[in-house]
């Protein structure tokens, strides 16, 4: 059986939700790529930092709690080739907020880990954005931010789940 919706429906479930997430991803990877949050960060907190050391410092965090983290995987995560990603981690070095160290699992290769400098910078980054997102979710009830944080969770995830699976077949391509 047929059955005829509103256009109230489709804006809810159907094409016209896809069109208004797909609006809202176009939107936000715009956003994305200005970099506010990490521009914001860096001129709060960060005299002469660069976003892409922001990025490092995000990515040996986050890797890190899951794997040991190596210039090359710093390189594969952010796509970037080997030698620009050696570049980044050595003058993170030299501001004091990485250290190179020796891999706990075989020691001819060398890891990358955030000094207690390192993780008091991410902190205060990480406030920068707290704050925006408390500006931009500050008449959200409790409700809506619980039910958007799962939601978009789960929506990330599962594209990362389909990235995966896209560079698994088209490896060697």
């Amino acid at each position: 059986m047929l059955v005829a919706m509103s256009s109230d429906d489709d804006e809810k479930t159907g094409p016209g939700a896809f069109a208004r997430i797909g609006a809202a991803m176009g939107r936000m990877r715009i956003m994305t790529g200005r970099r506010y949050i990490g521009r914001l960060a860096i001129s709060r907190v960060g005299a002469g930092l660069e976003l892409s050391h922001l990025d490092v410092l995000s990515l040996v965090r986050r890797l890190g709690l899951e794997q040991e983290v190596t210039v090359g995987a710093v390189a594969e995560q952010l796509r970037i080739d080997h030698s620009r990603a050696s570049r980044i981690v050595t003058d993170l070095v030299k501001r004091g907020v990485v250290r190179r160290a020796a891999s706990q699992e075989d020691g001819r290769r060398t890891i990358v880990t955030l000094t207690e400098d390192g993780m008091q910078l991410l902190a205060r980054v990480n406030g920068v954005k707290e704050e925006v997102l408390a500006k931009v979710l500050g008449d959200w009830s409790q409700e809506d931010m619980a039910a958007f944080a799962t939601l978009y969770t789960r929506f990330i995830e599962g594209l990362e789940a389909q990235a995966r699976d896209f560079d698994a077949e088209n490896a060697g391509k």
